[in-house]
């Protein structure tokens, strides 16, 4: 079982940068792919960004060439830099866990969620 704890939210203006942090505990993690997912009010949690053990990246349109998701193995942590970010990127951001190398079908691990909040 993984535990994540995700860190770096906050309340910024539309076009500042924030870049969240997810630590990594309890199992083995280097081996496996990761994601971060948000989720805003009457919306269903959907796909920001994810990342292989080997460091490939999918990211969702609506935040290609905004967003970057990176991943430190040896520190069991998971990045995602945002900049230029609009009010419409205002949602809980999670971390989650894949149990493969891939990152497809669901997470099986979820860390507890972090505000981020833009103002335009």
């Amino acid at each position: 079982q993984v535990q994540l704890v995700e860190s770096g939210g906050g309340l910024v203006q539309a076009g500042w940068s924030l870049r969240l942090s997810c630590a990594a505990s309890g199992s083995a993690f280097s081996d496996r792919a990761m994601a971060w997912y948000r989720q805003s009010p009457g919306k269903q949690r959907e796909l920001v960004a994810g990342i292989t053990y080997t460091g490939s990246a999918i990211y969702a349109e609506a935040v290609e060439g905004r967003f970057t998701i990176s991943r430190n193995n040896a520190k069991n942590s998971v990045f995602l830099q945002m900049d230029s970010l609009k009010p419409e990127d205002t949602a809980v951001y999670y971390c989650a866990v894949y149990p493969s190398t891939s990152v497809l079908g669901n997470p099986d691990s979820w860390g507890q969620g972090t505000q981020v909040t833009v103002s335009s």
